[in-house]
């Protein structure tokens, strides 16, 4: 699985995850050491949608803990979130390389790659849109 957050004018790198997310791991390897300090670092406010195990209670309390403000999410809505237009926008250019990722290890390196190679201004105009 792979994970990453966009903001207005930021965002954080893409992290690759091992099996199975479940909502330890989710506080363990994405809430504790990318999301709060990011959040910290830019004042901002955390958005994610309503799905297992984002908002387990073990990470509602610990985004509670971390003082970190999270915004109600609609029910039923992915579409209203950029992180959705901006992995469309990650599958199509890692579906243009020549030669197309091989192996694991390959398709890793092509994510990194295409996600620093997206253009923030791209981002911005994505979460303009919503």
């Amino acid at each position: 699985m792979v994970w990453a957050g966009v903001c207005y004018g930021q965002r954080t790198q893409v992290h690759f995850i091992d099996g199975i997310l479940n909502a330890q791991k989710y506080c363990d390897e994405i809430l504790r050491p990318i999301v709060v300090p990011f959040i910290h670092d830019h004042h901002l406010m955390l958005q994610h949608d309503n799905a297992w195990p984002r908002v387990a209670r073990i990470c509602t309390q610990f985004l509670e803990a971390e003082n970190i403000p999270v915004l109600a999410w609609p029910a039923y809505s992915p579409d209203m979130s950029p992180i959705e237009q901006v992995w469309d926008a990650l599958d199509r250019r890692i579906r243009q390389r020549v030669p197309v990722p091989a192996s694991i290890q390959q398709l890793h390196t092509a994510i990194e790659e295409e996600w620093s190679n997206i253009p923030q201004a791209t981002i911005n105009k994505l979460i303009n849109s919503m």
